[in-house]
């Protein structure tokens, strides 16, 4: 009889352990929570996007893409140009477009994925770092108008 109260008691006392270490052992739970509903949220939108590296000291190109997928911090579209690299920082224009009277807002962004895909592609994954303003579309010389 003495063992089975025991045991009763070993079993509280694990119960009882578990419900005081609750906050610890629900961290690393969280994780899964916010990485399921990014995934929800990821939304299939095709914006056009004007990008150019920030980094005068690279290679500069200009390319104009329609992103794959948008999240809240972060697009991934495909590109054939070569320039794109993990932790390349860039200009992204989003949406973008050439009418004159639009407001594009610009955004700074970092390169975090860089797939080489099967078409001869590139996947590129960009998260933004933070917002610059509003870009009116004209342009006064410089670089070629859009």
């Amino acid at each position: 009889m003495g063992t089975h109260h025991d045991l009763i008691h070993a079993i509280h006392d694990a119960l009882q352990e578990k419900m005081t270490k609750k906050p610890s052992s629900e961290a690393p739970a969280k994780p899964t929570a916010t990485s399921e509903r990014r995934g929800n949220r990821r939304c299939k939108i095709t914006q056009l996007m004007r990008i150019r590296p920030s980094d005068p000291k690279k290679p500069h190109f200009e390319d104009l893409r329609g992103s794959v997928s948008v999240s809240r911090s972060g697009v991934y579209f495909q590109s054939s140009e070569p320039g794109y690299e993990v932790g390349l920082r860039l200009f992204v224009t989003m949406p973008y477009s050439n009418d004159p009277a639009s407001m594009n807002r610009e955004y700074l962004a970092e390169v975090v994925r860089c797939d080489t895909l099967p078409t001869g592609m590139f996947g590129i994954g960009i998260k933004i770092l933070m917002e610059m303003g509003i870009q009116h579309s004209y342009n006064f010389g410089g670089s070629t108008p859009f």
